[in-house]
Protein backbone atom coordinates (compact mmCIF):
# COMPACT_ATOMS: atom_id res chain seq x y z
CA UNK A 1 0.00 0.00 0.00
CA UNK A 2 0.89 3.73 -1.02
CA UNK A 3 1.50 6.06 2.17
CA UNK A 4 1.01 9.64 1.69
CA UNK A 5 4.40 9.79 4.10
CA UNK A 6 6.28 8.12 1.10
CA UNK A 7 4.40 10.65 -1.33
CA UNK A 8 5.23 13.58 1.03
CA UNK A 9 8.97 12.06 0.64
CA UNK A 10 9.13 12.18 -3.21
CA UNK A 11 7.09 15.16 -3.62
CA UNK A 12 7.88 17.84 -0.76
CA UNK A 13 10.69 19.81 -2.25
CA UNK A 14 8.47 20.84 -5.61
CA UNK A 15 4.93 21.35 -3.04
CA UNK A 16 7.11 23.98 -1.61
CA UNK A 17 8.66 25.24 -4.35
CA UNK A 18 5.16 26.15 -6.09
CA UNK A 19 3.02 26.53 -3.28
CA UNK A 20 5.26 28.86 -1.38
CA UNK A 21 2.56 31.51 -1.50
CA UNK A 22 -0.35 29.78 -0.87
CA UNK A 23 0.11 27.78 2.17
CA UNK A 24 -0.08 28.11 5.77
CA UNK A 25 1.45 27.90 8.68
CA UNK A 26 -0.53 24.60 9.69
CA UNK A 27 0.17 23.31 6.52
CA UNK A 28 3.53 23.65 6.68
CA UNK A 29 3.34 21.35 10.02
CA UNK A 30 1.33 18.99 8.71
CA UNK A 31 3.38 18.49 6.60
CA UNK A 32 6.31 18.09 8.79
CA UNK A 33 5.13 15.73 11.25
CA UNK A 34 2.94 12.95 8.62
CA UNK A 35 5.90 13.30 6.53
CA UNK A 36 7.74 10.74 9.51
CA UNK A 37 4.81 9.32 10.51
CA UNK A 38 5.63 5.19 11.61
CA UNK A 39 9.04 5.86 10.78
CA UNK A 40 12.49 6.01 11.98
CA UNK A 41 12.54 8.88 12.55
CA UNK A 42 9.69 8.70 14.88
CA UNK A 43 9.16 8.23 18.70
CA UNK A 44 9.23 4.67 19.61
CA UNK A 45 6.89 2.69 22.31
CA UNK A 46 8.40 -0.18 24.04
CA UNK A 47 6.37 -3.38 23.92
CA UNK A 48 6.31 -6.86 25.58
CA UNK A 49 4.69 -10.23 24.85
CA UNK A 50 2.77 -11.50 28.25
CA UNK A 51 3.32 -15.32 27.12
CA UNK A 52 7.13 -15.34 25.69
CA UNK A 53 8.10 -11.89 27.26
CA UNK A 54 9.45 -10.97 23.67
CA UNK A 55 10.34 -7.20 23.58
CA UNK A 56 9.88 -5.45 20.21
CA UNK A 57 9.91 -1.61 19.52
CA UNK A 58 7.05 0.04 17.82
CA UNK A 59 7.18 3.52 16.17
CA UNK A 60 4.55 6.00 17.29
CA UNK A 61 1.64 7.31 14.58
CA UNK A 62 1.97 11.38 13.82
CA UNK A 63 -1.27 12.23 15.98
CA UNK A 64 -2.08 14.73 12.96
CA UNK A 65 -6.03 14.69 12.64
CA UNK A 66 -5.42 14.39 8.91
CA UNK A 67 -2.97 11.70 8.54
CA UNK A 68 -4.64 9.08 6.85
CA UNK A 69 -2.95 6.68 8.77
CA UNK A 70 -3.75 7.69 12.25
CA UNK A 71 -6.81 8.49 14.48
CA UNK A 72 -8.48 4.79 14.03
CA UNK A 73 -8.83 4.67 17.57
CA UNK A 74 -10.10 8.79 18.48
CA UNK A 75 -12.51 7.63 15.38
CA UNK A 76 -14.31 4.95 16.94
CA UNK A 77 -14.52 7.10 20.39
CA UNK A 78 -16.49 9.64 18.86
CA UNK A 79 -18.09 7.29 17.14
CA UNK A 80 -19.04 5.45 20.74
CA UNK A 81 -19.81 8.56 22.57
CA UNK A 82 -22.16 9.64 19.80
CA UNK A 83 -23.93 6.45 19.95
CA UNK A 84 -24.43 6.59 23.83
CA UNK A 85 -26.89 9.76 23.55
CA UNK A 86 -29.12 7.40 20.57
CA UNK A 87 -32.84 8.20 21.16
CA UNK A 88 -35.31 6.12 20.21
CA UNK A 89 -36.52 8.29 16.82
CA UNK A 90 -36.09 8.01 13.16
CA UNK A 91 -32.94 9.92 11.85
CA UNK A 92 -32.39 12.32 9.40
CA UNK A 93 -28.97 13.56 7.14
CA UNK A 94 -29.32 16.70 6.21
CA UNK A 95 -26.54 18.52 4.43
CA UNK A 96 -26.10 22.68 4.43
CA UNK A 97 -23.81 23.81 1.17
CA UNK A 98 -22.78 26.93 0.00
CA UNK A 99 -22.70 28.06 -3.49
CA UNK A 100 -19.16 28.15 -5.32
CA UNK A 101 -19.48 31.90 -5.10
CA UNK A 102 -18.56 31.90 -1.71
CA UNK A 103 -15.91 29.31 -1.39
CA UNK A 104 -12.97 32.29 -2.17
CA UNK A 105 -14.54 34.19 1.08
CA UNK A 106 -14.71 30.81 2.82
CA UNK A 107 -10.80 30.61 1.80
CA UNK A 108 -9.71 34.07 3.42
CA UNK A 109 -11.78 33.92 6.60
CA UNK A 110 -11.98 30.12 7.26
CA UNK A 111 -12.32 30.33 11.39
CA UNK A 112 -15.07 32.52 11.24
CA UNK A 113 -16.55 31.22 8.07
CA UNK A 114 -16.86 27.86 9.18
CA UNK A 115 -18.54 28.73 12.44
CA UNK A 116 -20.79 31.12 10.66
CA UNK A 117 -21.79 27.70 9.07
CA UNK A 118 -22.12 25.91 11.82
CA UNK A 119 -24.28 28.41 14.23
CA UNK A 120 -26.75 29.51 11.14
CA UNK A 121 -27.32 25.99 10.00
CA UNK A 122 -28.16 25.03 13.60
CA UNK A 123 -30.55 28.15 13.96
CA UNK A 124 -32.29 27.04 10.92
CA UNK A 125 -32.98 23.33 12.44
CA UNK A 126 -33.71 24.59 15.74
CA UNK A 127 -36.54 27.50 14.30
CA UNK A 128 -38.11 24.85 12.21
CA UNK A 129 -38.20 22.69 15.00
CA UNK A 130 -39.81 25.12 17.41
CA UNK A 131 -42.35 26.18 14.91
CA UNK A 132 -43.08 22.23 13.57
CA UNK A 133 -46.68 21.03 14.88
CA UNK A 134 -45.34 17.19 15.37
CA UNK A 135 -42.45 18.59 17.33
CA UNK A 136 -42.70 22.19 18.70
CA UNK A 137 -39.43 21.65 21.08
CA UNK A 138 -36.04 21.79 21.49
CA UNK A 139 -34.09 19.58 18.91
CA UNK A 140 -31.02 17.82 18.82
CA UNK A 141 -28.02 17.49 16.49
CA UNK A 142 -24.96 16.67 15.64
CA UNK A 143 -22.97 18.76 13.06
CA UNK A 144 -19.52 18.00 11.41
CA UNK A 145 -17.79 19.97 8.57
CA UNK A 146 -16.57 18.89 5.67
CA UNK A 147 -14.24 20.69 3.16
CA UNK A 148 -13.68 18.51 0.41
CA UNK A 149 -15.88 17.01 -2.21
CA UNK A 150 -15.12 13.45 -3.20
CA UNK A 151 -12.20 14.52 -6.26
CA UNK A 152 -10.59 16.30 -3.04
CA UNK A 153 -11.33 19.94 -4.19
CA UNK A 154 -12.64 22.83 -1.73
CA UNK A 155 -16.34 22.42 -1.07
CA UNK A 156 -16.69 23.55 2.45
CA UNK A 157 -20.33 22.27 3.81
CA UNK A 158 -22.10 20.88 7.04
CA UNK A 159 -23.28 17.70 7.90
CA UNK A 160 -26.29 17.01 10.55
CA UNK A 161 -27.31 13.76 12.06
CA UNK A 162 -30.40 14.98 13.78
CA UNK A 163 -33.26 12.59 15.21
CA UNK A 164 -36.81 13.18 14.26
CA UNK A 165 -37.59 14.61 17.65
CA UNK A 166 -37.53 17.19 20.10
CA UNK A 167 -38.38 18.10 23.66
CA UNK A 168 -40.73 20.63 24.79
CA UNK A 169 -39.49 21.78 28.28
CA UNK A 170 -41.96 23.77 29.54
CA UNK A 171 -44.85 21.12 29.37
CA UNK A 172 -42.18 18.44 29.84
CA UNK A 173 -42.75 16.14 26.83
CA UNK A 174 -41.10 14.12 24.34
CA UNK A 175 -42.36 14.41 20.72
CA UNK A 176 -41.21 12.57 17.80
CA UNK A 177 -41.92 12.45 13.68
CA UNK A 178 -41.23 9.25 11.35
CA UNK A 179 -40.09 9.46 7.77
CA UNK A 180 -40.49 13.43 6.92
CA UNK A 181 -38.77 15.94 8.67
CA UNK A 182 -38.65 19.48 7.12
CA UNK A 183 -39.30 20.60 3.23
CA UNK A 184 -35.25 20.96 1.97
CA UNK A 185 -36.49 23.99 -0.44
CA UNK A 186 -37.70 25.55 2.64
CA UNK A 187 -34.34 25.08 5.40
CA UNK A 188 -32.69 26.12 1.97
CA UNK A 189 -33.82 29.73 2.08
CA UNK A 190 -34.26 30.39 5.82
CA UNK A 191 -30.04 28.90 6.00
CA UNK A 192 -29.34 31.19 3.30
CA UNK A 193 -30.83 34.43 4.88
CA UNK A 194 -29.65 33.62 8.05
CA UNK A 195 -25.77 33.13 6.45
CA UNK A 196 -26.19 35.84 4.56
CA UNK A 197 -27.72 38.17 7.60
CA UNK A 198 -24.20 36.67 9.73
CA UNK A 199 -21.57 37.91 6.87
CA UNK A 200 -23.10 41.10 6.77
CA UNK A 201 -22.73 41.44 10.38
CA UNK A 202 -19.24 40.34 10.76
CA UNK A 203 -18.15 43.39 8.40
CA UNK A 204 -17.30 40.65 5.28
CA UNK A 205 -17.73 41.92 1.86
CA UNK A 206 -20.16 39.20 -0.13
CA UNK A 207 -19.55 38.17 -3.78
CA UNK A 208 -20.58 40.79 -6.07
CA UNK A 209 -23.26 37.55 -7.67
CA UNK A 210 -24.14 34.68 -5.97
CA UNK A 211 -27.29 32.90 -6.44
CA UNK A 212 -30.82 32.92 -4.96
CA UNK A 213 -31.34 29.58 -4.44
CA UNK A 214 -29.40 27.35 -2.48
CA UNK A 215 -29.32 23.65 -2.01
CA UNK A 216 -30.19 22.20 1.62
CA UNK A 217 -30.22 17.78 1.42
CA UNK A 218 -32.52 15.79 3.79
CA UNK A 219 -32.19 12.25 3.51
CA UNK A 220 -33.75 9.56 6.52
CA UNK A 221 -31.37 7.22 7.41
CA UNK A 222 -33.09 4.73 9.71
CA UNK A 223 -31.44 4.87 13.30
CA UNK A 224 -28.15 7.09 12.24
CA UNK A 225 -25.77 4.73 12.96
CA UNK A 226 -24.10 4.36 9.57
CA UNK A 227 -24.50 8.02 8.89
CA UNK A 228 -22.55 8.51 11.99
CA UNK A 229 -19.55 6.20 11.15
CA UNK A 230 -19.64 8.23 7.51
CA UNK A 231 -18.96 11.51 9.75
CA UNK A 232 -16.57 9.69 11.66
CA UNK A 233 -14.50 7.84 8.79
CA UNK A 234 -13.21 11.74 8.02
CA UNK A 235 -13.40 13.44 11.61
CA UNK A 236 -9.98 12.41 12.67
CA UNK A 237 -7.94 10.57 9.62
CA UNK A 238 -7.68 12.91 6.77
CA UNK A 239 -9.83 13.19 3.83
CA UNK A 240 -8.59 10.17 1.86
CA UNK A 241 -7.59 6.59 2.71
CA UNK A 242 -4.31 5.91 1.91
CA UNK A 243 -5.84 2.13 -0.05
CA UNK A 244 -7.41 4.83 -2.27
CA UNK A 245 -4.16 5.69 -3.69
CA UNK A 246 -3.81 3.87 -6.71
CA UNK A 247 -0.10 4.29 -7.98
CA UNK A 248 2.20 7.02 -7.50
CA UNK A 249 5.07 6.71 -10.54
CA UNK A 250 6.45 9.34 -12.98
CA UNK A 251 5.79 12.18 -11.04
CA UNK A 252 2.11 11.44 -10.68
CA UNK A 253 -0.08 10.00 -8.56
CA UNK A 254 -3.39 8.23 -8.80
CA UNK A 255 -6.24 8.04 -6.45
CA UNK A 256 -9.61 6.46 -7.05
CA UNK A 257 -13.21 8.41 -5.49
CA UNK A 258 -16.71 6.99 -5.87
CA UNK A 259 -18.63 8.97 -8.21
CA UNK A 260 -22.38 10.86 -6.45
CA UNK A 261 -23.81 10.57 -9.13
CA UNK A 262 -23.23 7.09 -10.60
CA UNK A 263 -22.09 5.51 -8.02
CA UNK A 264 -19.02 3.88 -9.53
CA UNK A 265 -15.30 4.31 -8.79
CA UNK A 266 -13.46 7.09 -11.06
CA UNK A 267 -9.31 6.97 -11.30
CA UNK A 268 -8.34 10.50 -10.73
CA UNK A 269 -4.58 11.30 -11.77
CA UNK A 270 -2.60 14.74 -11.01
CA UNK A 271 1.27 15.76 -10.25
CA UNK A 272 2.25 14.84 -6.97
CA UNK A 273 2.78 18.18 -5.95
CA UNK A 274 -0.99 18.71 -6.80
CA UNK A 275 -1.88 15.66 -4.86
CA UNK A 276 -0.22 17.07 -1.72
CA UNK A 277 -2.11 20.32 -1.97
CA UNK A 278 -5.41 18.37 -2.29
CA UNK A 279 -4.48 17.33 1.09
CA UNK A 280 -3.33 20.04 2.92
CA UNK A 281 -6.10 22.41 1.71
CA UNK A 282 -8.41 20.70 4.08
CA UNK A 283 -5.98 21.38 7.22
CA UNK A 284 -8.30 23.06 9.56
CA UNK A 285 -7.07 26.42 11.49
CA UNK A 286 -5.52 25.25 14.69
CA UNK A 287 -7.79 24.51 17.52
CA UNK A 288 -11.25 24.60 15.07
CA UNK A 289 -13.48 22.08 16.44
CA UNK A 290 -14.57 20.29 13.24
CA UNK A 291 -17.76 18.28 15.43
CA UNK A 292 -19.57 19.79 17.28
CA UNK A 293 -23.43 19.10 19.69
CA UNK A 294 -26.15 21.01 19.82
CA UNK A 295 -29.35 21.05 21.56
CA UNK A 296 -30.56 18.20 23.68
CA UNK A 297 -27.67 16.28 22.06
CA UNK A 298 -25.08 18.55 23.48
CA UNK A 299 -22.56 17.12 26.12
CA UNK A 300 -23.88 19.25 29.21
CA UNK A 301 -27.14 17.00 28.68
CA UNK A 302 -26.40 13.79 29.56
CA UNK A 303 -29.20 13.48 32.04
CA UNK A 304 -32.24 14.45 29.96
CA UNK A 305 -30.93 11.56 27.66
CA UNK A 306 -30.27 9.22 29.94
CA UNK A 307 -33.65 9.69 31.41
CA UNK A 308 -35.33 9.65 28.12
CA UNK A 309 -34.26 5.84 27.54
CA UNK A 310 -34.94 4.94 30.38
CA UNK A 311 -38.68 6.28 30.26
CA UNK A 312 -38.71 4.67 26.68
CA UNK A 313 -37.03 1.39 27.36
CA UNK A 314 -34.21 2.29 24.88
CA UNK A 315 -30.41 0.40 25.14
CA UNK A 316 -28.17 2.14 23.18
CA UNK A 317 -25.62 -0.23 24.05
CA UNK A 318 -26.95 -3.06 21.44
CA UNK A 319 -25.20 -0.81 19.04
CA UNK A 320 -22.09 0.32 20.52
CA UNK A 321 -21.55 -3.52 21.34
CA UNK A 322 -21.53 -4.38 17.63
CA UNK A 323 -19.01 -2.49 16.70
CA UNK A 324 -15.67 -4.07 16.05
CA UNK A 325 -13.01 -3.66 19.38
CA UNK A 326 -10.01 -1.91 19.11
CA UNK A 327 -7.30 -4.71 17.95
CA UNK A 328 -4.23 -5.75 19.69
CA UNK A 329 -0.78 -6.25 19.37
CA UNK A 330 0.38 -9.17 18.33
CA UNK A 331 3.83 -11.21 19.17
CA UNK A 332 5.34 -12.40 16.20
CA UNK A 333 7.10 -15.07 17.94
CA UNK A 334 4.38 -16.50 19.69
CA UNK A 335 1.17 -14.83 18.94
CA UNK A 336 0.51 -13.33 22.03
CA UNK A 337 -0.75 -10.50 23.05
CA UNK A 338 1.94 -7.38 23.69
CA UNK A 339 1.75 -4.89 26.49
CA UNK A 340 2.81 -1.33 25.92
CA UNK A 341 5.34 -0.45 28.70
CA UNK A 342 6.96 2.38 28.10
CA UNK A 343 6.23 5.43 25.37
CA UNK A 344 7.98 8.43 23.48
CA UNK A 345 11.57 6.77 23.60
CA UNK A 346 13.52 8.63 21.46
CA UNK A 347 15.06 6.69 18.39
CA UNK A 348 18.67 6.17 18.76
CA UNK A 349 20.22 4.56 16.22
CA UNK A 350 17.81 4.62 13.09
CA UNK A 351 15.64 2.44 12.74
CA UNK A 352 15.51 -0.69 15.83
CA UNK A 353 15.85 -3.78 14.27
CA UNK A 354 13.12 -5.45 16.44
CA UNK A 355 10.29 -3.42 14.61
CA UNK A 356 10.55 -4.75 11.42
CA UNK A 357 7.34 -7.18 10.64
CA UNK A 358 5.13 -5.55 13.51
CA UNK A 359 2.44 -4.28 12.53
CA UNK A 360 1.13 -0.50 13.18
CA UNK A 361 -1.02 0.12 16.28
CA UNK A 362 -4.58 1.16 15.22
Amino acid sequence: MITLSSIIQSFERKFLTQYQQTILPSHRKALAVMKHCRSSKSLMMKTQCGKCNHVSFIPHSCGHRNCPHCQHHESQQWLERQLEKQVPAGYFLLTFTIPFEFRSLAWRHQRLFYSLMMRCSWETLRSFSLNDKSLQGEPGAIAVLHTHSRQLAFHPHIHIVMPGAAIDKKRKLWRKKDGFLFKHKALAKVFRAKLLAAVRHEGLTLPVKHPFKWVVDVKSVGSGQKALTYLGRYLYKGVIQEKDIISCKDGYVTFRYIDSKTKKTVHKTVLGEKFLWLILQHVLPKGFRRARNFGFLHPNSKKIIAFIQLLLKFNPNLAINSMKKRPSISCKCCGGVMSIIKTRIKPIFGSLPDNKGVPPVM
